[in-house]
Formats: structure tokens, C-alpha cells, sequence
């Protein structure tokens, strides 16, 4: 039984890796093979780009090889993946072709800043690696002025981060004694600062205390040199743009068919990939009403290798994701509180506080751990 995983993120890692561990004996013996592919031989850890552009963590920090990640009994593939063929059990790669037995889709998610004219030339963001190196070199640089968090697109990777930057800009601003000259301003698609109506409330009254400005119902159309336009008719000048700029699923899940945006449709309890019982999705690539977060990867990758494992060993896979998710939000360089919520829970919170500012600290530092699947 060979289980092919396309994609080396943290979903597919943590798949891969959850997998080899509750099919030692069948890999031992030949009757199972667990395959990634990833077009990539590195892991970013996205998350840390936050920390990035205010020069807490180095880009060493927050990359490693594939090859140290992953259990060595998985076969590590090197290549693009370009066309899924779900009827005849194929992956085509841009040098190869490979069957499957099982098919785990765990391609991801990705920017597109060139749907929205002007944003490349104009705007900046911390949502890529390449994106965040500009960012932090222009804030180490930045004195005065009007800074614009603007949110484009809805969903996004990391909802929580647009929030967080906000607040960490604010006192990254007053640690250098410039925040008196620099007027920040926060942008939302919907009537609220956040998808969550509770957490909204918590973040607008924090965002009031801080003299952060909110603007809501705010689309974004065009971006011109000092200028935005949106849908709704409005402008908001800026010096400094950060945008998070709009998302679609992997250009292979186009390719190949499966949906026009790159998001999966998938089952929200059993992640099986909509009309098919051998393929699967987890991760930021399903069209699932749950956070774009490394935590939802964690958990879903959980339930999907029980299910996985125990249908290669005969047993009937019972286990269910109930749209679990964690997110840490960050509201100082010394205090943060987390969100936790599924299907039928409301988010909870916690108030501000330097325990668990420390806890997603000592957490980016062990993610490593995470990956390989012993956390």
C-alpha cells in the first residue's frame, strides 16, 4: 500500500511523520510505503515571519531541511508536482510519474499580490520570506508617517496575524520613541477588525486604548503610489503598506481540476476529498470553515493518519476532526493571549499576559519538535 502525500509543509510533514510512526511493522515489512512529494527540500515556519521584520528571529531560525524533519522511513521525493489524476491513481511531476493507493493533498496555500493592481509595486507584506526581508529593512528605517494594515482577501493564512503585527507595530514604534509621529490605521474586509465577533470586540477596544484607527467593510480594489482604492469607493492614503494580500489554493489543484480557487472540498469530519474514499485533504488547501492555521494542520493530520493507518491494517478508521483549532495572538513583545474554538465552540480567550506571551515564544523554538511529530 503506497500512501503518496503532495506537499512538504507542516500538513504534509506532520502526516507523513504521524504515519510512519503507526506503520512501523507494515513499512518493516513491505506492505506499506509512505512518499512525499514537495517542490521544495526546506520548511518555513511561517509563523515566524512575524518576528522576523521586528528582527527578533533570523531567517536560520525558522527554515530547515526536509530531510531532517521527516522519519527516515519515509521516501522523501524532490520535485513539482504538476497534475493529479484522481480516476487512474497518478501524480505526474515535472520529471516523474508515481501510483498511489492513498492520496494525501497537502498543498498549501499561496499570495497572490498581482490580483490586486499596483500592490507589487506599491504595497509590502510579511506573508513570504522574500517579503518580510523587505519589510524589516524598510521599519528599521521608518520614523514617520501614515502605516496601513490592510487585510485583501478573506480567508488568509494565519487569520490572527494582521491583528498581532498591528499590535506589535504600535510597540515597536514606541520602543524606538518615533509612535507620536507615525499614525497607524488597521483595514477589514467585513463590518468588523475580525472574522469572530467576540474576539472582534477584544481587539477593537485594545486597538481604541493603543490609538490604532479601524477601517471596515474596506475591499481593496487598486493600490497607486500613496493611495488605495477599494470596492466600496473609498481612499486611504499611507507611507508604509503592509498588506495581506489576497490567497488562492496551490496552482496544481487548479491544473488538475479539482477546484477553480486551489481549495479542496473536502468532508469537514473525515477530510476526505469530496467523491472519492482513497484521497484526502488537511491543511490550508481544504475549502473547510476553519482557520488557516498551523494548529488546524496539527490536529487534522492527527485524525487523518489514525484513519489512514487503520484502514492499511484493516480496521475501520472512526477517528473525526471537529475543527479544533488553537491560535496564539500576540499583543506585545511581552503579552498575548490564544484563542481556542471548533464546530460548536465560540472562541474563548484569556486576558493579555506575559505567561502566555512566553508560551508562543517557547513554542516557536520547539516547533521543530512539532514537525517531526513528537509534540
Amino acid at each position: 500500500m503506497r500512501v503518496a502525500i503532495v506537499g512538504g509543509g507542516v500538513a504534509g510533514i506532520l502526516t507523513a511523520n504521524y504515519l510512519a510512526m503507526r506503520l512501523r511493522e507494515e513499512i518493516r515489512d513491505k506492505k506499506a510505503e509512505i512518499l512525499l512529494i514537495s517542490e521544495r527540500d526546506k520548511l518555513l515556519y511561517e509563523p515566524g515571519l512575524l518576528y522576523l521584520i521586528f528582527n527578533k528571529l533570523e531567517e536560520k531560525d525558522i527554515t530547515k531541511e526536509l530531510k531532517y524533519l521527516l522519519d527516515p522511513s519515509v521516501k522523501l521525493i524532490v520535485d513539482r508536482a504538476e497534475k493529479l489524476d484522481l480516476e487512474n491513481r497518478k501524480i505526474k511531476t515535472k520529471s516523474n510519474e508515481f501510483d498511489y493507493d492513498y492520496l494525501v493533498i497537502a498543498t498549501g496555500s499561496r499570495i497572490v499580490p498581482e490580483e490586486i493592481p499596483g500592490l507589487v509595486q506599491y504595497g509590502d507584506w510579511f506573508y513570504n520570506l522574500d517579503g518580510a526581508k523587505r519589510l524589516r529593512e524598510k521599519l528599521s528605517r521608518f520614523k514617520e508617517g501614515k502605516v496601513v494594515v490592510s487585510v485583501m482577501g478573506i480567508p488568509h493564512k494565519c487569520p490572527v496575524a494582521p491583528i498581532e503585527v498591528t499590535f506589535l507595530l504600535h510597540e515597536f514604534f514606541k520602543i524606538h520613541n518615533v509612535r507620536d509621529n507615525i499614525e497607524l490605521v488597521y483595514t477589514y474586509p467585513i463590518n468588523r477588525v475580525f472574522t469572530l465577533g467576540n474576539v472582534s470586540e477584544l481587539v477593537e477596544k485594545m486597538f481604541e486604548e493603543r490609538n490604532i484607527e479601524t477601517r471596515t467593510f474596506f475591499n481593496p480594489v487598486e493600490v497607486k503610489e500613496g493611495k488605495i482604492i477599494t470596492l466600496e469607493g473609498e481612499e486611504e492614503s499611507f507611507d508604509l503598506l503592509i498588506a495581506i494580500p489576497p490567497h488562492k489554493g496551490s496552482q496544481l489543484i487548479i491544473d488538475s481540476g479539482l477546484s477553480d480557487d486551489g481549495w479542496v472540498p473536502t468532508d469537514k469530519f473525515t477530510l476526505e476529498v469530496k467523491g472519492y474514499d482513497n484521497v484526502f485533504a488537511l491543511g490550508d488547501t481544504t475549502d473547510l470553515p476553519v482557520s488557516k492555521a498551523g494548529s488546524v494542520a496539527h490536529f487534522q493530520a492527527e485524525v487523518l493518519a489514525e484513519n489512514l493507518s487503520a484502514e492499511i491494517k484493516g480496521l475501520p478508521p472512526t477517528a473525526r476532526y471537529f475543527g479544533k483549532a488553537v491560535c496564539f495572538i500576540e499583543t506585545s513583545f511581552s503579552e498575548a493571549t490564544y484563542i481556542w474554538f471548533d464546530y460548536e465552540t465560540p472562541p474563548t480567550f484569556v486576558k493579555p499576559n506575559r505567561f502566555t506571551h512566553w508560551m508562543k515564544i517557547a513554542y516557536n523554538r520547539m516547533f521543530w519538535l512539532t514537525a517531526r511529530g513528537v509534540l
